[in-house]
């Protein structure tokens, strides 16, 4: 096949299909079916004080769940700018992008394999591999953003990929939740429902994978690397380190996208906790809601890259945050009690689904116009990647601190509002660069 140009249209939607094959993973695994099916397992074999036993040692089946995925992240954190600064400096990102999304299908197809407490180590270990290969793979798709599309594309294709993402995720849960919710061919029950389904996204992640991968570059500046490329790889990363230090738009930024990333991400993670233990919400209603967040996201996504173009990155993303600021007043002003609750959830999830394809299309398209000239893209992204890992990380223990301190899961919201604030004031110290102001 012919090399596609820079700019190509044909690159760009293979480059954004991507966004349609990963997905899944974000809305089916990490999201909705298997955190339900999780809790479901785990309580039928938990002991009378809702425990349960790994590795010799009793968990509640949240907080085990919570480690696993705090400790994938760290994995993350950890080799992700290792592994990149040898993809930059051997050219082969489409390599490590391969490896990664066949180790999180091929994980999250082997979840159909846990059933029962024996199997606990199943859900455990391929949650936690799993993990790693999504957000693996997101670091080199992410270094593809500059190397595939102009300065004046990226918003635009970064939104979507965002919206090929949403609708992809939709399509596959209204499959899952026939499988799920209904005896096909009089065979299946809810849990062979679910675990089926986790086989499919593997299939549908892998699957549509293939035609971003048949119209990727690989090595596109020719390298040819030596013998010791491990080593040149680390010299590789102190290079870009230094390099994010001395620029001072994209260092502030990356601060910006921290502290909004603590926020986002927590609010994400705990919004069906939020809406099933503090409002008391059933499984379909926050089901409900999860597919309106989808939804409402495409046209969030769409709509913000439209307006990044008229009022420019900086400005398009402080709207975002101050209308996050007005998601954690909604959620903090909720109660169980209140008439009709049902349905302010829905407005807020609204609300939600608005900003949150715009707020992530936008941070991905933005630091890719503050990067300096560079052939460096994958290492430069692992940065970004890493930030926002250690956020979530650190949004998770602080909502967890101030819910055991403050025994409201409200207040806890309301407090993240002070994120959003701080990154708000931090993007307007930024002077950027015709592509972003």
């Amino acid at each position: 096949m012919n090399k596609l140009e820079k700019g190509n249209i044909r690159l760009l939607n293979a480059w954004a299909f991507y966004d349609w094959a990963n997905s899944v993973y974000s809305l089916v695994i990490s999201t909705a079916v298997f955190p339900i099916y999780y809790s479901g397992m785990t309580s039928s074999f938990a002991d009378i004080d809702g425990e349960i036993t790994f590795l010799g040692t009793q968990w509640t089946p949240t907080t085990l769940y919570d480690y696993t995925l705090a400790f994938s992240f760290l994995i993350v954190a950890f080799i992700s700018p290792i592994l990149s600064g040898i993809a930059d400096y051997t050219g082969n990102k489409l390599k490590f992008l391969k490896a990664f999304c066949l180790l999180g299908s091929l994980s999250v197809m082997s979840l159909f394999f846990f059933k029962d407490q024996s199997t606990l180590w199943v859900a455990i270990v391929f949650t936690i591999t799993a993990s790693v290969g999504f957000w693996g793979s997101i670091v080199f798709y992410n270094a593809y953003l500059p190397e595939i599309a102009y300065p004046e594309q990226q918003d635009n294709v970064s939104a979507r990929g965002f919206m090929f993402g949403y609708t992809g995720s939709v399509i596959l849960m209204i499959l899952s939740l026939v499988l799920i919710q209904t005896n096909v061919f009089g065979y299946l029950d809810e849990a062979y429902g679910s675990r089926i389904t986790f086989v499919l996204v593997g299939l549908w992640w892998l699957g549509f994978a293939q035609i971003t991968y048949s119209r990727l570059p690989n090595n596109v500046y020719g390298h040819k690397p030596e013998k010791d490329y491990i080593w040149k790889g680390f010299r590789e990363l102190k290079k870009v380190a230094k390099e994010i230090v001395k620029h001072r738009a994209l260092k502030r930024f990356l601060f910006s996208f921290f502290f909004f990333s603590v926020g986002v991400q927590t609010i994400v993670l705990m919004a069906g906790i939020f809406g099933s233990e503090e409002l008391g919400l059933p499984t379909t209603n926050l089901i409900m809601t999860i597919m309106l967040v989808q939804i409402v996201a495409i046209a969030g996504a769409f709509l913000f890259s439209r307006l990044s173009n008229k009022l420019g990155n900086l400005t398009a993303l402080k709207i975002t945050l101050a209308i996050w600021c007005v998601v954690c007043f909604i959620a903090y002003m909720l109660d169980k009690d209140l008439e009709r609750v049902d349905i302010y959830f829905y407005i807020m999830g609204g609300i939600l689904g608005l900003v949150l394809g715009a707020t992530q299309s936008l941070a991905r398209s933005t630091y890719s116009k503050l990067l300096p000239e560079t052939e460096d893209h994958a290492t430069f992204f692992s940065f970004f990647d890493v930030t926002e890992k250690i956020a979530i990380v650190l949004g998770m223990s602080v909502f967890g601190l101030l819910i055991s301190i403050t025994g409201s899961m409200q207040l806890s919201v309301l407090f993240l509002a002070i994120f959003f604030l701080i990154s708000f004031v931090i993007l307007s110290t930024i002077e950027g660069n015709k592509y972003v102001n």
